[in-house]
């Protein structure tokens, strides 16, 4: 408490110094002072017209200054100046107040807008930085996907064009969702967007300027190790355009990685064999949340168990084939697993479990493990399932 005080008397010193440097401090003074000075001139003055009191006097003055009319008839000459000079600074006073008060909410919706503003009363939300050609497309495919994500719990986060914002702002469907303008791998940035509250973030290479693939992939790599520092408990997807800086993403503890160039190149190398190898990653990679490939949380009953005895469980009209391995955010799996390792009493082991947390891969799908594959903690299911068809 005792440095607490010093620095506090400081703090009100100095904001009492810069209110007198103020004009406008003396602007109000000076209006305060001046409708005193009529206040207890009706007050001595108009006795007759029923300001009895100084109470009387303080009500005239507050009645004549907002609502505009004589709540008392002032008969005497100083009264009637008194009162005439009332109504001029009442029109004055009100005018300015209003103003300002309308030049407030202003800056603060242009502010919002242009998505300067600090965001308040989040909590669990989605974070999408950066900024491409389809971007609508992929906000789309976001809110489609991802039936718990709403709207008002999106924060887009770029630097790109400002009439780029406003048509998406503008689009019903993306009714509530926020902004926030910016470098989205500054720390400050990121902060503005709470992203200390944040639960999921998706990284997408960012195309607002002229960046070439190397700087894109850099700031990736940046804004990914500032976010997993700033909320170790978030979940980090980021899309990367040369799989050479993978290894830096795994090293920033990204959960997962999008090489998009690579999935292009296989795609089309896979269309040149004529087998239709393309339509079927195309119902594969649905854009809804009730088909194609889903990813599904295994019963914690199934935890230790093996893969042949979750399987038989299953029916119709969803397809078991595989398991995902590692999932959730990788610092809160790596807690986990320390936890384990404190736990065994066996200090080979405690060392073996220590090293299989700095290697192990996060989200590493098995696809058609053996019957005998053991689930473990942290494992989800990998299903196939068609739309209905169509008569």
């Amino acid at each position: 408490m005792s440095r607490k005080a010093p620095q506090l008397r400081k703090k009100i010193i100095r904001n009492l110094k810069y209110s007198l440097k103020n004009p406008f401090t003396w602007f109000w003074f000076s209006i305060a002072v001046i409708l005193c000075i009529i206040t207890y001139v009706n007050f001595l003055t108009e006795q007759e017209a029923g300001i009895t009191t100084i109470w009387d006097s303080i009500w005239f003055t507050i009645v004549t200054t907002i609502a505009g009319y004589y709540e008392f008839s002032p008969g005497s000459v100083p009264g009637r100046i008194a009162s005439l000079l009332l109504l001029i600074f009442g029109m004055l006073v009100l005018s300015a107040v209003t103003g300002k008060l309308a030049s407030y909410f202003m800056d603060i919706q242009i502010k919002k807008e242009k998505g300067l503003m600090t965001l308040r009363n989040l909590k669990g939300h989605f974070l999408l930085c950066g900024w491409r050609s389809g971007f609508e497309k992929i906000l789309d495919n976001i809110i489609n996907q991802n039936p718990e994500i709403t709207p008002d719990l999106i924060v887009m986060i770029n630097d790109a064009p400002s009439e780029k914002i406003e048509d998406i702002m503008e689009e019903s469907r993306f009714k509530g969702i926020h902004y926030v303008f910016g470098d989205f791998a500054d720390e400050n940035i990121l902060k503005r967007a709470l992203i200390q509250k944040a639960e999921r973030a998706l990284i997408i290479s960012d195309h607002s300027k002229n960046y070439s693939d190397l700087e894109i992939d850099s700031r990736t790599v940046l804004a990914a190790i500032s976010m997993s520092n700033l909320n170790p408990g978030m979940y980090i997807a980021a899309e990367l355009i040369d799989s050479k800086f993978q290894k830096h993403l795994h090293m920033a503890h990204c959960d997962e990685i999008v090489l998009t160039t690579d999935y292009e190149h296989n795609l089309l190398a896979s269309a040149s064999s004529g087998m239709g190898y393309s339509n079927v990653m195309r119902a594969l990679i649905s854009d809804d949340a009730d088909s194609g490939i889903l990813i599904e949380d295994i019963p914690k009953a199934f935890v230790g168990k093996t893969y042949i005895e979750y399987r038989r469980t299953l029916k119709y009209p969803m397809v078991l084939i595989g398991l995902l391995l590692n999932t959730g955010n990788f610092q809160q799996r790596r807690k986990d697993a320390l936890r384990e390792a404190q736990k065994n009493p066996n200090i080979a082991k405690i060392i073996d479990n220590l090293k299989k947390v700095k290697t192990f891969k996060s989200n590493q799908p098995v696809l058609t493990p053996p019957d005998n594959f053991i689930i473990q903690r942290n494992t989800k299911a990998i299903f196939v399932k068609g739309k209905p068809m169509e008569d």
